[in-house]
């Protein structure tokens, strides 16, 4: 994380509200949206129309169009993902602040790109080796932008995370339907 993202220091406990989906906040409503990660909460700030989404509605950086739903180890849920972008959907924002990075002014189309994307690389991972995988995830990356934006996308969604993740939802999910 610190070769991505710089040095993480712990906030001060005392700083610190746990939010659990629910809640008012600032005049933003909070709801709990598991599937890229089993603590993500997403926000509404319903004076501005702005849904404040995190990781729910994925990775852009443009001037590519590409969508990446980010699928770190070790929470994935793809059908808890599929329900958290339905309760943003359900919100009707006028636009999506995403986490990587800034404004999307059209959320249902995107939206509707993310939920496919993610369906798209969950089967992908699942069909593909490790090492295939990434290869593709490299491809189409770099077949989709310039190269300056592709080496920045490719650091917000590094490819080995991304087979990493989905394989671990595929054999969590096989080993709950052995059980």
């Amino acid at each position: 994380m610190e070769r991505l993202w710089g040095e993480i220091v712990p906030v001060p406990e005392a700083n610190v509200t746990a939010l659990a989906g629910g809640e008012d906040v600032l005049g933003m409503r909070v709801a709990y949206t598991p599937g890229h990660a089993s603590h993500h909460v997403c926000y509404l700030h319903e004076d501005s129309g702005t849904a404040f989404v995190g990781d729910v509605a994925g990775v852009r950086i443009e001037p590519c169009e590409l969508v990446v739903p980010p699928t770190p180890p070790p929470d994935i849920d793809i059908e808890a993902w599929i329900e958290s972008i339905e309760i943003v959907e359900s919100w009707r924002p006028e636009r999506l602040a995403l986490t990587h990075f800034g404004a999307v002014s059209d959320p249902v189309p995107h939206l509707t790109k993310v939920r496919e994307r993610l369906h798209e690389e969950a089967e992908l991972a699942r069909r593909l080796s490790a090492e295939d995988y990434e290869r593709r995830h490299r491809e189409r990356i770099t077949e989709s932008t310039d190269p300056e934006t592709a080496a920045e996308l490719i650091q917000c969604v590094p490819p080995e995370y991304q087979w990493r993740g989905l394989d671990r939802y595929w054999r969590k999910k096989t080993e709950r339907q052995a059980q």
